[in-house]
Formats: structure tokens, sequence, C-alpha cells
């Protein structure tokens, strides 16, 4: 892993760190957490686009009304 500095003020650190022990991790952990959320956001657009060209074979054969897309 590679060590990263970030500037923050301490009264807010102080209030993340106390907010992370209660909860029995660390605010590293919890940092790393989000900055994976952080750096994936958006990739579930490329698995979606992935999945829709693999069913780009599918036709249901006509066109639906909303009458028929709406039932139930």
């Amino acid at each position: 892993m590679k060590n990263i500095t970030f500037t923050a003020n301490e009264m807010l650190i102080d209030k993340a760190r106390a907010r992370a022990r209660k909860e029995n991790t660390s605010l590293n952990r919890r940092f790393r957490e989000w900055l994976e959320q952080y750096a994936t956001r958006g990739d579930e657009n490329a698995d979606f686009d992935e999945v829709m060209k693999k069913l780009s074979y599918v036709n249901p054969g006509k066109t639906f009304t909303r009458e028929e897309l709406n039932e139930r």
C-alpha cells in the first residue's frame, strides 16, 4: 500500500476517529473503504452496458404499448 497525506480540520479528524472507535474500526480503514467506493463509482454503468451487449440478440418480436408494458 502507498501512504498519502491529507490536511483537514483537527476537530473534524478527532470526531471522525471517535466515531470510527465506536464502530470498532479505524479512521484509516474507513478512509480506504471510502476511497474504493469513490474510485469505482460509475463502473456500474460499464457493467450494465456489458450486460446489454450480451443480450443484444434478444428480440421480443414486436413493440409493446404502454398498457402492455404496465400489465401485471
